[in-house]
Order: structure tokens, then C-alpha cells, then sequence
């Protein structure tokens, strides 16, 4: 479970912003003040926290600081000061990313995600599930030992599964994390094409699978053999 600390003050947008990061995988606290930030701080552990930096009661900044003389923990400034001197300060005072409102969601969505990526502990490249074998690191992948052959997107979309195998994944969250270039709306569709190729190359009898599941309404998971 990932655990984001999002203190805005604004009612609408903190809860928007809840709904655009929220998954089976992911617990959001929401604060509205810096007191209450502070707070939630001291008594948790956090992935990510997002910080908005003008708050009715002081400044986000103050929390970013307090947060670096304890923590590495990743963190991204959302506020409407958007002068370079803002940036500046708001960078040179520990943060890792600074989005100017207005916002895209997906854009901050794959933002966070990067985030997340960076501050999680490393996993091996190798992962050896039932019969295969998933080499990600030299791209070599097996069944039952022989090659198969999967395309980048397929690599991605498997690597993601299989380290959380066992776990739904949202269909939200695979394609935000599996299309990450972030220069275009990517339609689901695109990922049902996906799992159906890996079905095919992957599965005995791809109409029935045994690893790569599909969870109704939420999204995939690869079942823990």
C-alpha cells in the first residue's frame, strides 16, 4: 500500500485530486490546514506527500522543511505561485516537482506516479512465477523455458503485473503507468489489446487464464502460483 499525504485547503480540488490518485494500492490522508499536516506527518509514514503552499494557516514550505531535516520522502509543491523566484525557492527548499494550478489530473497523476516509482524500494529484475521466468533486465523472457518474444508495451504492462502479483492494479493505473509518455489521451481500449496479447503468448488456453486475471469493473491481477 502507498500511502500520500495531500494537504490543500481548497474543498473541491483536494477532493478531485483524491479521486484522480485514488486505487486498490493507494491511501490518500487529506489535511486542510498546515496544523493538521503537521500532524498527520508526525503520526505516519508517507510514500509522497503533495503540498499546496498557500494555506490559511501559513505555508506548505514550512511543512517541505520540517519533512527534510527527518525524511527523504518524495515530495510535490501544488500551488498558483507560478514566478521563477516561486519555483526557485520551493526547489532549492528540498522539493522533487512543482505543478502550477490550474492542472491537468493526468498530468499530475503521472507525475505521482513518477514520484512513487523513484521512492520505492528497488525490485529484481528477475521474477520466476509458476513456469516462466522474467528476465526484464536483458528483456528475455520464458515459458516453460523456451523464448517468447513480447514488445515493449507487453514488458511493461507484465513487469507491472508480476511485482504485484497477487493485487488488483485499477485499469486507470495500468494505463497511466504503462503509457507514460503522457503526450496524448490514451483510450483503455489500448489496454485490453495489451492483455489480450499477453494472454495469447502467455496462457495455455488465453479465454480461460491461469495467471493473468481479470478482476470485473476494477481492472487485472496476476494470480499468485
Amino acid at each position: 500500500m502507498q500511502k500520500i499525504l495531500l494537504l490543500e485547503d481548497d474543498i473541491a480540488l483536494g477532493n478531485g485530486v483524491c479521486l484522480a490518485l485514488q486505487g486498490p494500492a493507494v491511501e490518500i490522508t487529506l489535511c486542510r490546514t498546515l496544523a493538521e499536516g503537521r500532524g498527520a506527518f508526525e503520526a505516519g509514514q508517507f510514500d509522497l506527500l503533495i503540498l499546496d503552499v498557500n494555506l490559511p494557516d501559513g505555508s506548505g514550505l514550512e511543512l517541505l522543511r520540517q519533512a527534510r531535516q527527518v525524511s527523504a520522502v518524495p515530495v510535490i509543491l501544488l500551488t498558483a505561485n507560478d514566478m521563477e523566484m516561486d519555483i526557485v525557492t520551493g526547489l532549492e527548499s528540498g522539493a522533487d516537482d512543482y505543478i502550477t494550478k490550474p492542472f491537468s489530473l493526468a498530468v499530475l497523476r503521472a507525475r505521482v506516479n513518477a514520484q512513487l516509482r523513484r521512492g520505492a524500494p528497488a525490485q529484481s529484475a528477475c521474477v520466476e512465477t509458476g513456469s516462466f521466468r522474467f528476465d526484464f533486465e536483458r528483456m528475455e523472457f520464458r515459458k516453460d523455458g523456451r523464448l517468447v518474444e513480447l514488445s515493449k508495451t507487453e514488458q511493461k504492462l507484465l513487469r507491472l503485473l508480476v511485482e504485484n502479483r497477487g493485487q488488483t492494479l485499477s485499469r486507470a493505473a495500468l494505463v497511466d503507468r504503462v503509457w507514460t509518455d503522457g503526450a496524448e489521451y490514451v483510450d483503455e481500449n489500448a489496454l485490453s489489446v495489451t492483455v489480450k496479447r499477453l494472454r495469447d503468448k502467455l496462457e495455455d488456453t488465453p479465454s480461460k487464464p491461469q495467471y493473468l486475471k481479470t478482476v470485473y469493473g476494477i481492472g487485472y491481477t496476476w494470480a499468485v502460483k
